[in-house]
């Protein structure tokens, strides 16, 4: 409900994106900054504005670039890769990890003044072997969306299959159900 909410959310999976190129992904770039850099690139900061920037798996973005993160929270405003130029940045922030955090930081994955600095509302999201109730909703939503993606007719689970996605622990959690209900449309 907040003024946000009409703003884009832009997503980025920290754990999928290259070493090299997370800085100029998240700040931007200019044309020049690096090998490959043929034009000025805006940063997903710059592309969040008035919205959410959502940076999944934070916990594995490299610590030299959860420094200057740190720096354009603190400042609200970033500088591209190779620009002189800084610009103010307005954009909410939602971070998320598979890992918990008390030993992301001791492992030394996470910093823990980013952490501090991010943490302002944490919300917990237990595993699903300790929410089953959840598990038959998402594998229906799942089996919907992917029914019709395939352009099959698909009413629902059995009831033996029902009792054995619920009763099944799943390790990989959402992702997992996800990908096995793919697997079987």
């Amino acid at each position: 409900f907040s003024p946000r909410s009409k703003g884009r959310i832009i997503k980025i999976n920290c754990a999928a994106l290259p070493r090299e190129l997370i800085e100029s992904e998240l700040f931007g770039s200019v044309k020049g900054a690096y090998t490959g850099a043929h034009a000025d690139r805006e940063g997903l900061f710059r592309l969040a504005e008035g919205g959410t920037l959502l940076l999944d798996e934070i916990s594995e973005m490299p610590i030299d670039t959860q420094s200057k993160l740190l720096r354009v929270l603190q400042d609200q405003e970033v500088r591209p890769v190779g620009g002189k130029t800084a610009y103010k940045t307005n954009c909410r922030l939602v971070a998320s990890t598979n890992r918990k955090t008390d030993d992301a930081i001791a492992d030394g994955k996470l910093r823990e003044d980013l952490f501090y600095r991010i943490s302002a509302i944490t919300v917990h999201l237990p595993p699903l072997r300790e929410r089953r109730e959840d598990i038959m909703p998402l594998a229906n939503a799942f089996l919907k969306r992917f029914a019709a993606t395939a352009n099959r007719v698909i009413k629902g689970f059995t009831p033996s299959a029902a009792e054995r996605i619920t009763a099944f622990d799943w390790p990989g959690n959402v992702r997992q159900l996800q990908n096995e209900v793919q697997r079987s449309v």
